[in-house]
């Protein structure tokens, strides 16, 4: 303490440097002062990142709970609004509708359902994810059962894909639910920004350890340094586009592949495009044909 130290430089009203031993000379208590000057700045610096690294979990909650009410100021009242629209029209008694209005509105209703179902299921699943308790049950899974189911659940989207999964591929270790919604995920956001008559490509093969899914697009792709930033949640590239959704569908994508022991990356398609490449490691039995 100051009151045992044979010499104290204070520093602040709140901040004094005790040493013990022997009596300085003055050209070394000059020394000493310099040199407490020097440790309260670097006491104080390592105080305000300690208050920082308090604060980051706040901010970071803050600015969940802001893209939160975001995505439902928007992105839920969207497919909600289309849905509800659908369904008021085939309800109006003074408008005759033909067999193909009828259908149209319809697949509307349904498509604009099953985005809403999507989004919200991923909402709720990336505040798990994040808590930490969205568990996984891996078990051994054949790729030309998993994948087909996917791409149904796209809904009238799945037109605008093909799929090539060799029925001889390895058997994977993967939590089914979970990899469908991966699956699901990515080849709706790989539809999403291919062009008319360019469908997406579902690849599957195996490398070693692994099996690797390949989603390939034909879109504008992403420039490489923003391969990460995709899968950061509630950022899409182009914030300021209304129509691509709240940002969730890949950062939900690559925390449940990892939660399965797998990984998630993108990688540039030859001659234009995206390609996410999805890696699930082998159970080392051979898959049996569907």
């Amino acid at each position: 303490t100051p009151g045992d130290a044979g010499t104290d430089v204070h520093i602040d009203d709140h901040l004094i440097l005790a040493a013990r031993g022997r009596l300085l000379h003055a050209a070394d208590r000059r020394v000493l002062e310099a040199f407490a000057a020097e440790a309260a700045v670097a006491l104080r610096q390592e105080r305000l990142r300690a208050e920082a690294e308090k604060a980051r979990p706040l901010a970071e909650a803050d600015r969940m709970r802001t893209a939160l009410l975001a995505a439902v100021s928007h992105d839920l009242r969207t497919p909600l609004a289309s849905a509800t629209a659908a369904v008021d029209g085939l309800r109006a008694t003074d408008v005759h509708w033909t067999p193909a209005d009828r259908a149209e509105l319809l697949d509307t209703a349904h498509e604009s359902l099953a985005r809403l179902d999507r989004l919200v299921a991923n909402l709720l699943d990336m505040s798990r994810l994040q808590a930490g308790v969205l568990g996984a049950s891996p078990q051994a899974l054949v790729l030309d059962e998993v994948v087909p189911r996917a791409i149904d659940g796209l809904g009238t989207a799945r037109g605008r894909v093909t799929c090539d999964i060799p029925a001889d591929l390895p058997e994977v270790t993967a939590d089914p639910v979970l990899l469908e919604r991966v699956l699901v995920n990515v080849i709706a956001n790989a539809v999403r920004y291919s062009p008319d008559g360019r469908p997406v490509l579902v690849r599957a093969s195996g490398h070693g350890s692994g099996v690797e899914i390949r989603v390939i697009d034909r879109g504008p792709g992403i420039p490489q340094e923003d391969h990460e930033r995709v899968f950061m949640p509630f950022q899409r590239l182009g914030d300021r586009d209304t129509h691509t959704g709240v940002g969730l569908g890949l950062a939900l994508s690559r925390g449940l592949a990892e939660a399965m022991g797998g990984t998630l990356t993108p990688e540039d398609t030859p001659g234009g495009g995206l390609t996410m490449i999805l890696t699930l490691p082998v159970t080392g039995r051979t898959g049996v044909a569907a």
